[in-house]
């Protein structure tokens, strides 16, 4: 298979999704901090003066991306293929991951969303789903928050899709499993590799 999977297509899938709302925190207002007049000089004399709290800084999800390592079995070695730090100018991640064999590639794209979006953007990642796999009939996952597993043919059937969607505090997480036609993805090597997605995302927003 070339190991040139379509990532940046689901990423554009995920970005439209999310797209419903980044919406930052202005957080950026002065706090006035006035004090009385001295007791002695000029009475036009004072210590008023203004201090801005800084704004608050993006996650970095480049750090809470997996690794190759963290997927690697004694079987089956996966190397890191085109990092991305906010794809297409939204706040969040990507990376592909290839096998030794480049018959089996790993795309995870994780962007941030408000808390009260990221529901709402998931349900549209999901009505997205048809432009990677043909027939797409998505089936709860343990994975996350609200988790979705969603397994078939690309429309073209030139390869095995398996794709896994959820939610994690602000972040919202597409997991793309490719692979050639008839061998999917096992479901515990996605279930096994989603957990650890997850967990790096939680521990890593609570920071």
């Amino acid at each position: 298979m070339n190991k040139s999977f379509a990532m940046r297509a689901s990423s554009a899938l995920l970005i439209a999704a999310v797209g419903i709302g980044a919406a930052g925190c202005d957080n950026n207002a002065g706090l006035q901090n006035s004090n009385a007049p001295l007791p002695s000089g000029p009475p036009s004399v004072s210590t008023s003066k203004s201090v801005s709290t800084p704004a608050p800084q993006p996650n970095d999800y480049m750090r809470l991306l997996l690794q190759p390592r963290d997927i690697s079995t004694a079987d089956e070695t996966f190397t890191a293929q085109s990092p991305v730090a906010n794809p297409d100018g939204r706040i969040g991640a990507e990376i592909l991951l290839v096998n030794q064999t480049q018959t089996r590639g790993v795309s995870i794209i994780i962007l941030g969303a408000p808390e009260s979006g990221a529901q709402a953007a998931l349900e549209d990642a999901k009505r997205g789903l048809s432009k990677s796999i043909a027939a797409p009939n998505p089936q709860p996952s343990p994975v996350g928050t609200n988790g979705s597993i969603t397994t078939g043919l690309s429309p073209d059937g030139s390869k095995s899709v398996t794709v896994l969607l959820f939610t994690e505090g602000p972040a919202v997480a597409r997991l793309e499993f490719d692979g050639v036609p008839g061998q999917p993805t096992p479901g515990q090597f996605v279930t096994n590799t989603g957990q650890k997605q997850a967990i790096a995302l939680r521990v890593g927003l609570s920071d």
